[in-house]
């Protein structure tokens, strides 16, 4: 199962809801290029809503590393929300929780944006 993603928008903030696999290849080129138009377009407030992503490879770890701190560079923030329990151990076993701010509340996470 390839990756969608869904972008909304709440404010000034794009909430990307993302489904499927973070891995090699399709997944990461598909959420490098919408964070990359986005950039373009001017949205510097990311929301990376995991909620339905079953499984992400190195691959899809370095793409979300990647693109934190592509945002970062421009002065931008992306924050993580929904974690699986999967996930979540993943980002813990690698030390990634000490470099994104992960949220289980997406009103908390949009408080957070300034």
């Amino acid at each position: 199962m390839s990756m969608v993603v869904n972008p909304r928008r709440l404010d000034d903030v794009v909430i990307l809801d993302l489904s499927g696999r973070i891995t090699i290849g399709e997944g990461t080129l598909i959420l490098r290029d919408r964070i990359q138009k986005l950039l373009k377009g001017g949205d510097r407030k990311f929301l990376l809503n995991l909620a339905d992503v079953d499984y992400i490879d190195s691959s899809g770890l370095g793409e979300l590393v990647s693109s934190f701190t592509t945002v970062r560079n421009q002065e931008g923030q992306l924050k993580l929300l929904n974690l699986t329990r999967r996930v979540q151990d993943l980002l813990q076993i690698t030390k990634l929780l000490t470099v994104f701010e992960a949220f289980n509340s997406e009103a908390e996470a949009l408080k957070t944006m300034k």
